[in-house]
């Protein structure tokens, strides 16, 4: 039985997490957070990892009841993400193995998301909507990758609520995407924002810079109110999600969608989905909300997947990677 404990590191949340046969045993995490208005720069963010990732991992192996003695491997946080953050961690996770004398492997961050929803919801071989403040894709498994049907061609979904949250003033405690979304519930009138869908790609870009030029005007003149403003972000956002998702689901007739991400945790973005996918005979599989955001956890379960399949990372070759897309990864454990 296999048990695997999990880094992440690759944005503000740094955790860490054991899983053993599936088992999610612990899952530990701290978050940094910055003044309203403001978002998070590499270094002090890779500071506070710094200062929280041995006490998680403490915390962890305490929680799971575990000695270090009784871990097969440490999966870590390859990439994508930011620099400093993830070489904390990896730098963490790299004496770690060498210290218990155990494998390391190097995850890919977006795999760990897709493979813990897999894990804990009814859906093998689902089509995935893969949304978070870094990332957002359409995927599906084939021919031994998971191959990207449609992305955004700029910013990520949940780095377009966040800047939102930002122009706004709104606090980032608990996370400024939760609190955007508890605005947009008491918003009432719907602000006309650009719509961008390009085939199967998604663009905020320009709903952004939008927002960013109308939203002074439109406050001081009592034309809006902030509420209305989040409420038309994620109305204008979400509909162009569920367009690529149904799209995606005709073009492989897959027949569930898995939503994975801290944006999955968005109850208006999974009610516009299950409309949709309820129109089409598909079932929607949301993800746990503890498991939506980054967590360690999510890293051990996809590294458990990994080394199953005797996919280990030499310390030689556990550099991070920035930019590390989905489709690079060969999955070697899925047939």
């Amino acid at each position: 039985m296999p048990t695997v404990l999990g880094l992440e590191g690759s944005a503000n949340k740094v955790g860490a997490g054991v899983v053993r046969d599936g088992v999610i045993l612990s899952n530990r995490r701290a978050t940094y957070v910055t003044p309203p208005g403001t978002g998070f720069a590499p270094g002090p963010t890779a500071r506070h990892h710094r200062g929280a990732v041995l006490g998680l991992v403490g915390g962890a192996l305490a929680d799971a009841r575990l000695r270090p003695c009784d871990i097969d491997a440490v999966a870590f946080t390859r990439g994508p993400g930011m620099g400093a953050p993830l070489a904390v961690v990896a730098a963490v996770a790299r004496t770690l193995a060498q210290l218990w004398g155990c494998p390391l492997v190097g995850v890919n961050h977006c795999l760990g998301h897709v493979e813990m929803g897999r894990l804990l919801g009814p859906a093998p071989d689902p089509l995935v909507l893969y949304v978070s403040g870094g990332n957002t894709q359409v995927l599906a498994f084939s021919r031994g990758r998971y191959r990207i049907f449609g992305e955004t061609l700029d910013l990520a979904v949940g780095n377009c609520l966040d800047r939102l949250a930002r122009l706004l003033q709104i606090p980032n405690d608990p996370s400024p995407g939760y609190n955007v979304e508890q605005l947009a519930k008491r918003g009432r009138r719907l602000v006309d924002l650009p719509y961008v869908v390009k085939g199967m790609d998604v663009s905020f870009s320009g709903l952004l810079s939008h927002l960013q030029a109308i939203t002074p005007k439109l406050l001081a003149t009592g034309e809006a109110t902030p509420e209305d403003l989040c409420f038309s972000l994620q109305e204008t956002a979400f509909a162009m999600l569920a367009e690529v998702s149904e799209r995606a689901l005709a073009l492989t007739r897959a027949p569930q969608l898995l939503l994975v991400g801290g944006v999955a945790c968005n109850r208006r973005l999974q009610e516009m989905l299950q409309t949709m996918c309820s129109a089409r005979g598909a079932q929607l599989c949301p993800t746990d909300e503890r498991y939506c955001v980054d967590n360690g956890a999510m890293i051990a379960q996809a590294g458990w997947e990994m080394l199953r399949a005797g996919q280990v990372t030499e310390l030689s070759q556990s550099g991070i990677t920035q930019r590390y897309r989905t489709d690079e990864v060969e999955v070697t454990w899925r047939d």
